[in-house]
Parts: C-alpha cells; sequence; structure tokens
C-alpha cells in the first residue's frame, strides 16, 4: 500500500490541505474558524487548522512554513518561523501567527495561512565522543565561508 497523510477533521468547516499546483512541494493548510480572528499589529494569534493528522511512519514529520503570499502583501508568519508536528502527534494542528505589518489583519474561516510539507527523517542514535573529525571548515561559523 502507499503511504498516505490521513486526515481528520477536528472542526466541521474545515479544509482539508491540498496542494495549489502539480509541481508544488507544500499543501496549503486553512484556517477553521468559529468567527474571524483580529491580529492586530506586532501582536500574535493562535489559529486553528480543524485538522488532525496521522503520518505514514515514525521516519516522517511535517513541517510547516509561513505562506509567501500572506506574507509579503500582509506581513504575516509563524510565530516559530518553522513548526513541526512529530509523526505521534495526533491533535488539532493550530498556528501561531504573528503580524508584522503596521495594520490589523483579519483571518477568516477558509484563509490559506500556512504551508505543510512532509519530508522523511533519519532517527539516529546519539554517541557522546571526544574529538570529532577535521573538515576543512572545522569551526567556521558565521560568515565563515563568504556571503
Amino acid at each position: 500500500m502507499e503511504p498516505v497523510i490521513k486526515i481528520k477533521r477536528t472542526h466541521a468547516g474545515a479544509l482539508l490541505p491540498a496542494r495549489a499546483t502539480e509541481g508544488a512541494a507544500a499543501y496549503d493548510l486553512s484556517a477553521a474558524l468559529d468567527s474571524p480572528v483580529d491580529i492586530p499589529p506586532g501582536q500574535t494569534a493562535l489559529i486553528s487548522t480543524g485538522i488532525a493528522i496521522e503520518l505514514p511512519s515514525p521516519e516522517t514529520v511535517a513541517l510547516v512554513f509561513s505562506r509567501s503570499g500572506i506574507g509579503i502583501r500582509n506581513g504575516i508568519g509563524l510565530i516559530n518561523a518553522v513548526g513541526v508536528i512529530d509523526s505521534d502527534y495526533r491533535g488539532t494542528i493550530q498556528l501561531g501567527l504573528i503580524n508584522h505589518s503596521k495594520q490589523p489583519f483579519t483571518v477568516k474561516s477558509g484563509d490559506r495561512i500556512a504551508q505543510l510539507v512532509v519530508m522523511g527523517v533519519v532517527p539516529l542514535p546519539v554517541v557522546e565522543v571526544e574529538e570529532l573529525s577535521d573538515t576543512p571548515r572545522g569551526a567556521g561559523g558565521l560568515g565563515s565561508t563568504g556571503i
């Protein structure tokens, strides 16, 4: 059987995640609200998608990213930059949105507010060591490889 993302609606008005085009890497996530939510400039709001998901295995993760359109046009983004939905989480997906603009923003039910990408993960054991192998870059950090 082919792997699938199982979706459960937790709100009657919830829209299923959908890819806008055949080549889209992400599924659009929409707000599922009983009434519109106003986000004043510089403030945050917790917005429900009205869905819960079941990923196909512990080797998958769902990552939630901001949508560029709502960000560029309205200054709306995710408060934590990227949301992580673990394979064993079964609760409703809720998103912390922040209004970076100088204008109030209203989120209405059905508005596309974020995007979901499902990716593979490699759960590796953690081993403490005394030394790490050397590389040409070494410990060079911020800006060490040029800008």
